[in-house]
């Protein structure tokens, strides 16, 4: 025999039988099949909508906590603040 019929004789294996064609065929179906959940998630599961009106807003909460006393101020906004000398601060507007 030949090598060619050699070779073409050891090859007598169906395709879907072959484990490196599953890999082949079988990695991108996966991801195909996860980028279409994951297109579903996102167009039935929309994110919330930003206030237009967001950056008057914070102003709003900046200055309202810039009248209130230094302990009395939250957490979020005073934890700033903490460490800093009362001298060191910002004069109140009153």
């Amino acid at each position: 025999m030949s090598p060619l019929q050699d070779s073409l004789a050891t090859v007598s294996q169906p395709w879907w039988k072959t484990s490196v064609m599953w890999l082949v065929l079988g990695l991108p179906a996966v991801v195909v099949v996860a980028g279409c959940i994951t297109l579903w998630i996102a167009m039935t599961r929309p994110d919330a909508v930003v206030d237009p009106d967001y950056y008057r807003k914070g102003l709003v909460l900046g200055e309202r906590a810039a009248l209130v006393d230094k302990a009395q101020v939250p957490a979020q906004m005073g934890r700033n603040h903490a460490m800093t000398p009362d001298r060191d601060l910002p004069a109140n507007k009153n």
